[in-house]
């Protein structure tokens, strides 16, 4: 039977990031993908011009309605907006028993707000402790466990405190740091791994942790092991960064058809 995945997320109407590029990695990975908005943006490379956070209720209606009739193998979560609509999300999930990957969307490549501070401390209490995973940035990680994260031993820090708060496993992407993007995983039975990947010299990067995290979701609904999910996901941003078509007068997105 086909493996299905589900994103909860913000649409981007430009297509490289939100839920509209996690539907794209869902195809590309040989998945079914099923979408649930959460919010609205109108943007494209250049910024972000104006976001409109569905209702908590539409939001966990839509959930609702695809785990009835065509449940996932696997789930992911992106930009939430407000604390009710994370609220809602952590209660039609309530039942869901396969890999859920939080990633943490805040903000937008170019600074947009995603997540207020409200949702930020409701995401901690509601939906960390149902998380299989979640994929912080370092700002996000700082965000999240409330100290500066900037280098490997403060991901690893950050990720014992996060792990703390209930998800049973937390990479921390390096995209950030200086020299190589290292990522370091700290895994369930409170092991660490570290995945190295390429940089590339681009603007073009838009997009880039909703299509690492919906590569691990698509690799775990396909029954993957998450160190495997996430070395070939790994792999796959690498090449799909390095590999950009190009498009967009600002930060444009990756080539989601990379190999």
């Amino acid at each position: 039977m086909l493996a299905a995945a589900l994103t909860i997320a913000g649409s981007d109407p430009s297509g490289g990031a939100g839920l509209q590029a996690d539907l794209k990695i869902f195809h590309r990975f040989g998945v079914y993908g099923e979408a649930a908005p959460t919010l609205i943006t109108v943007q494209n490379t250049c910024g972000v011009r104006r976001i409109e956070v569905l209702s908590p209720e539409l939001v966990e209606e839509q959930i609702r309605a695809v785990l009835d009739d065509i449940p996932p193998d696997a789930v992911k979560t992106g930009a939430l907006g407000n604390a009710g609509v994370v609220e809602a999300v952590a209660r039609a999930l309530e039942r869901f028993e396969g890999p859920l990957v939080v990633d943490p969307v805040m903000a937008s490549k170019n600074g947009a707000t995603m997540t207020d501070e409200p949702a930020r401390r409701t995401l901690v209490e509601k939906l960390l402790p149902r998380a299989s995973l979640v994929t912080p940035n370092l700002e996000e990680a700082a965000a999240l466990a409330s100290m500066p994260v900037d280098d490997l031993d403060s991901m690893a820090r950050a990720a014992e405190k996060l792990r703390s708060m209930g998800s049973r496993n937390v990479l921390v992407k390096g995209g950030h740091l200086e020299g190589d993007p290292v990522d370091l995983l700290l895994n369930s039975r409170g092991e660490f791994q570290q995945f190295t990947g390429r940089r590339s010299a681009t603007r073009h990067t838009h997009g880039t942790g909703c299509v690492y995290s919906a590569a691990i979701t698509a690799h775990l609904a396909l029954g993957l092991q998450l160190a495997e999910a996430i070395q070939r996901s790994k792999n796959f941003v690498s090449e799909a960064i390095r590999t950009n078509p190009g498009l967009g007068r600002g930060s444009g997105p990756l080539n989601l058809f990379a190999e």
